[in-house]
């Protein structure tokens, strides 16, 4: 897990050989300068920088860009270096910005040379500055650390050059941008790479970095019988940047001749691994829903044309009979199955190809999308951010079942999940009767409320339970168990009133905060982390009160950060009626067995949604929520 660094903060280095990966909004120029003991440059000889990209032990860009590279080998340092500094600096007469407060902020890593990210930086709080020292690499009793800096200078280069001793740091400072500025008269844009074609998939290239913020994928809805209430949903990750991405995607292997490209985790654009993954699940998604649409459309056409060329020979009396009948029904029939056998190859090249694909990228997922049974949860550790997705299940097609697209819904939640404990659909064939079936529903929330407790960071996401007969409490007995509960689950119509009540009161707490714009007035006392109440057993223990409560809840929480997961048989609270409509419409439908009621963005094919489910007996939940008990008490007895 790569350290998230703060202005002044250290952290070890565990290899020398090494990448500082920097991003910015716009073209900015890097570089580094050695120092000695006391960080003194003793000469220009000391500054890596694009008029001379190399020195001993490191390489820097040569041209002024949103994305570099550095390379560093801190093993090959003479001795007498005991500092390396990355510098930005934005060129000067190209008519970007002239401050670095006029655009994003700059992001650094420092990784290993297979891109793990050991360390990561945003150099925040930049106003009037034109030039920064980012990151300090820095040797200490024989080992090499990393301090994240983030020291402005409005002067620009040559202050900086000169604050670090370099005598010569405004001659210095303009062969830079004169290099600079000669290096991008040269340059030329790169020509549109070719669309990569996945056996008749027409996906855009994946590798290709947009020249424009991306719209976000839409995520699926439940059937048209059940909308979502109100507008559309705006599912942009609030604190995600949307300009071009830092760092290219992994390479993709050459081909063979006449074969498509071989496939790669990571395949696509994003700002991160985590967020080109994301993307990448999602195209497989929309090109496996297309192909099938194009499979379905062909084999439409087909029955059509066969159907109207029989149409055509029996409306002819001289070939309703006999064998010039047969031989045009014959002929008719072979066309359709020719048609349907073209289209079933194509069909086919495609599915090989997302297979091959998804066989990849499967075991690349980070815990928040990866399925429970992978080995990423054997290694689990409380995340320090939150993840712009998390995986509530997988979806498929009937042409192909076992090709399974991860279900990614965007963080935080906007809006809240059913989980349908009654019968409908698929569980009419009687495979699971109604006692399995709400056993299900419920092993299904606790799945779905453990990954979202694990893909927080300590403390930023809470869960509440409501459960007022205990009919669930063996599927609760994790969370309960592990500490991750924020309380036991509330029981009688005591406990639901309790409960109702004090969370209806923090979301009326927030919103008038922020609409007065005064938050920093808020309870000391107020849990302001992200909050899941999950109500089972619906309308068990509910009178009119609470039932208005929990409406305000699912219209009103989501918007600060309170969500609602129902566990529930709407049958059980048909005597509300048109009450409750609009609760069911605004949240997403889920079920705890396979059931083909989830409709994509695209062409609206009814996918079958299958839950993330914890196999059976394994012990990969109760070691999660366990790490997540263990954080939460350490941070509760860190703040006491």
């Amino acid at each position: 897990m790569a350290a998230e660094l703060v202005r002044g903060q250290n952290h070890p280095l565990p290899q020398t050989r090494l990448e500082i990966r920097i991003s910015a909004g716009n073209p900015i120029v890097a570089g580094a300068t050695l120092g000695d003991e006391r960080g003194t440059v003793h000469g220009a000889e000391w500054v890596a920088h694009p008029a001379s990209p190399q020195l001993a032990g490191i390489e820097v860009p040569k041209q002024a860009a949103a994305a570099h590279r550095l390379a560093i080998d801190l093993d090959a340092m003479p001795e007498h270096i005991h500092r390396v500094t990355v510098l930005l600096a934005l060129p000067t007469g190209v008519g970007g910005p002239a401050r670095f407060g006029a655009m994003a902020a700059p992001f650094v890593a420092v990784t290993g040379l297979d891109g793990t990210e050991i360390a990561r930086y945003t150099v925040t709080d930049l106003d009037t500055e034109s030039a920064v020292a980012a990151l300090e690499l820095y040797r200490r009793q024989g080992a090499w650390k990393v301090r994240a800096v983030g020291q402005g200078y409005a002067g620009g280069l040559a202050a900086m050059l000169h604050d670090q001793g370099l005598e010569q740091g405004t001659d210095l400072a303009a062969r830079i941008e004169e290099a600079v500025a000669r290096g991008m008269a040269r340059s030329v844009a790169q020509p549109r790479p070719a669309p990569r074609v996945t056996a008749g998939c027409a996906r855009p290239p994946r590798a290709a970095a947009p020249t424009r913020p991306a719209k976000p994928p839409t995520p699926p809805q439940q059937s048209q019988d059940t909308p979502p209430a109100g507008g559309p949903i705006d599912y942009q990750h609030p604190g995600r940047r949307t300009a071009a991405p830092p760092t290219p995607p992994p390479a993709v292997p050459p081909a063979a001749p006449g074969q498509p490209a071989q496939p790669v985790a990571g395949d696509a654009s994003g700002w991160t691994m985590d967020e080109r993954l994301y993307n990448q699940v999602w195209g497989m998604f929309e090109d496996l829903a297309r192909t099938t649409a194009a499979y379905r459309s062909a084999v439409d056409f087909a029955e059509s044309r066969m159907e109207q060329e029989l149409d055509r020979v029996l409306s002819d009396p001289r070939t309703r009979v006999g064998p010039a009948a047969d031989s045009a029904r014959a002929e008719a029939r072979d066309k359709y199955t020719d048609l349907v056998e073209q289209a079933r190859e194509a069909l086919e090249r495609d599915l090989r190809q997302l297979t091959a694909e998804a066989e990849v990228v499967e075991p690349a997922l980070p815990p928040a999308y990866a399925r429970w049974d992978s080995p990423v949860w054997q290694a689990y550790q409380v995340p320090m951010e939150i993840p712009m997705a998390v995986r509530l299940g997988d979806l498929h097609l009937p042409e192909r079942p076992d090709l399974r697209i991860p279900m990614l819904v965007r963080l935080p939640l906007e809006r809240g999940l059913w989980i349908d404990a009654g019968r409908s659909g698929a569980y009419d064939e009687g495979a699971v009767d109604s006692g399995e079936l709400r056993r299900l529903a419920a092993d299904a929330a606790v799945a779905i409320a453990a990954r979202l407790l694990a893909v927080y960071p300590a403390g930023e996401f809470s869960v509440h339970v409501i459960d007022p007969a205990g009919s669930a409490a063996g599927s609760f007995a994790p969370l309960v168990e592990s500490g991750a509960l924020a309380e036991p689950p509330a029981a009688g119509a005591q406990g639901v009133s309790s409960v109702l009540a004090a969370l209806t009161q923090r979301v009326d707490l927030v919103q008038m905060a922020v609409r007065s714009g005064a938050t920093d007035a808020l309870p000391p006392d107020l849990d302001t982390a992200e909050q899941l109440l999950i109500v089972h057993d619906f309308p068990h223990g509910f009178d009119d009160r609470a039932v208005t409560q929990l409406r305000y809840l699912a219209d009103e929480g989501p918007s600060v950060g309170v969500h609602l997961m129902m566990v529930a048989d709407r049958e059980d609270a048909r005597a509300y009626g048109p009450v409750l409509d609009p609760l069911w419409r605004s949240l997403l439908r889920l079920t705890p067995v396979a059931e083909d009621h989830l409709a994509d963005p695209w062409v609206g094919h009814a996918w079958t949604y299958e839950p993330s489910l914890v196999p059976s007996g394994s012990r990969v939940l109760g070691q999660v929520l366990g790490e997540v008990g263990r954080a939460a008490r350490a941070r509760q007895s860190y703040g006491s």
